[in-house]
């Protein structure tokens, strides 16, 4: 796996105020630790930190170049991200140390590539994950796993086990995890018949229509 290369520097940790003033400033604030790391408070140029990491497609090693010894040459992970209720911005972000030499967990995104058997025939290609959680190095952290679902007729299924996984690189989610699967259209009903109105008759009119009836047989009787 790349690294990615992103200028930090340490900060004082403040109050809401202070964390403002460097969304102002164009400034990310965040948090670096781990667990063989000191908690230290940094920021970070918010337009490089979108650019290299926040807009890339799955996890990313990255290095820390700094002024600070606390921080530089350090190798991490953003293991957390937090974002404005109602802009959806990002407002903070988790830098996780990692040790090269030991494993760690992260999740890596599904591509689910070509088009299904099912889907050809009126089926809808249904995923039902996006991404799956991996253990290994954090140089062998892959990218992203494609997912092929030519072979899928109608009702058939791919779960975690199907997935083709490199070496030194463990699933962690369960074998039997349904991935992506296709199911049948769906048929709409058709509306139920319109019953007919009864004909509604004023009392009036059949009175009117009584009338002429009535008058018939008055003047047969007189003849």
């Amino acid at each position: 796996m790349e690294t990615v290369e992103i200028q930090v520097e340490p900060r004082e940790a403040g109050s809401k105020g202070k964390a403002k003033q460097l969304h102002r400033q164009g400034k990310l604030p965040g948090v670096f630790y781990g667990p063989k790391a000191k908690s230290v408070p940094l920021e970070v140029d918010r337009s490089q930190f979108l650019s290299r990491v926040a807009d890339v497609e799955g996890s990313h090693l990255i290095r820390i170049k700094s002024s600070s010894p606390l921080l530089a040459d350090r190798v991490a992970l953003v293991k957390e991200m937090q974002f404005h209720p109602v802009t959806g911005e990002i407002v903070h972000a988790d830098f996780y140390e990692v040790d090269l030499t030991e494993k760690v967990r992260v999740k890596v995104p599904l591509h689910f590539v070509g088009k299904a058997t099912g889907v050809v025939r009126g089926g809808i290609l249904q995923p039902v994950v996006r991404e799956v959680e991996v253990e290994c190095l954090p140089m062998d952290i892959p990218e992203y796993f494609n997912v092929e679902v030519t072979t899928l007729d109608i009702g058939d299924s791919l779960h975690t086990r199907d997935l083709p996984i490199p070496a030194g690189v463990t699933i962690v989610s369960e074998a039997s995890l349904t991935l992506v699967t296709v199911v049948p259209p769906t048929v709409e009903e058709a509306p139920a018949p319109a019953e007919a109105a009864p004909v509604a008759v004023e009392e009036g009119a059949e009175a009117a229509t009584a009338a002429p009836e009535e008058q018939k047989k008055e003047e047969g009787s007189e003849a």
